[in-house]
């Protein structure tokens, strides 16, 4: 499963800007960015409704709470692998009970 990506709204912005200067048609400048093109012109709308307070929620996530959900994720991971370990352990055990 890809992971969503998500553009910071200064990125959003400049994205809008080349695409109305005009400089190169639309889709050269979404295959330049990586986005569709349809992108850009759901950004270019969303600007020109809203202006200034376009694209609050297209911020980066911060490094801290990267970090935090990295730290989330690996302890999970860290958890399970000890309950494989656990029941690895147990089966050796067991199976070394047999052999004797």
């Amino acid at each position: 499963m890809r992971k969503r990506r998500t553009f910071t709204a200064e990125f959003k912005r400049e994205a809008v800007r080349q695409l109305e200067a005009g400089d190169v048609t639309p889709s050269e400048l979404a295959r330049e960015l990586g986005i569709p093109r349809n992108k850009l012109y759901r950004w270019k709308d969303e600007l020109a409704d809203k202006g200034s307070t376009a694209f609050p929620h297209g911020q980066t996530k911060s490094k801290a709470s990267d970090l935090e959900a990295e730290n989330a994720r690996l302890k999970k991971e860290l958890e399970t692998a000890k309950e494989d370990l656990d029941i690895l352990k147990k089966a050796a055990a067991f199976f070394a009970k047999e052999l004797k």
